[in-house]
């Protein structure tokens, strides 16, 4: 199903498909930051423009946040090819070696004592 077949309908429903649209392709990102300024971003962006009645306007802001899903899901794949560790304020365990039960060993540090 395509984007633009998707979004026929009235533009109520076309914005609330393309909000929902923008926060899921966001929450596709690898990296914390990015997911998180993804979301802001695109409440944000709606907030703003909640009040605007226009019809032309509120459909050139359709195609212009038509065009922001375009190019975030170029970026989501982008950042897929990259892996890096988990930040702490995800939440979760991290770490690289794993003990005999599945928890996370941490190896002490060899150096000056």
């Amino acid at each position: 199903m395509s984007i633009v077949s998707a979004l026929k309908g009235d533009l109520p429903q076309q914005s609330r498909s393309l909000y929902r649209q923008l926060l899921r392709q966001g929450e596709q990102f690898q990296a914390y930051n990015f997911r998180e300024y993804a979301k802001r971003r695109t409440k944000d962006a709606f907030r703003e423009h909640m009040s605007v009645q226009d019809p032309r306007e509120i459909q050139s802001l359709i195609q212009k946040g038509l065009k922001e899903l375009q190019m975030m899901k170029r970026q989501t794949v982008i950042s897929q090819f990259y892996q890096i560790d988990r930040l702490v304020v995800e939440g979760g365990m991290s770490g690289k070696e794993t003990g005999k039960s599945g928890e996370i060993a941490r190896q002490k540090d060899t150096g000056w004592d």
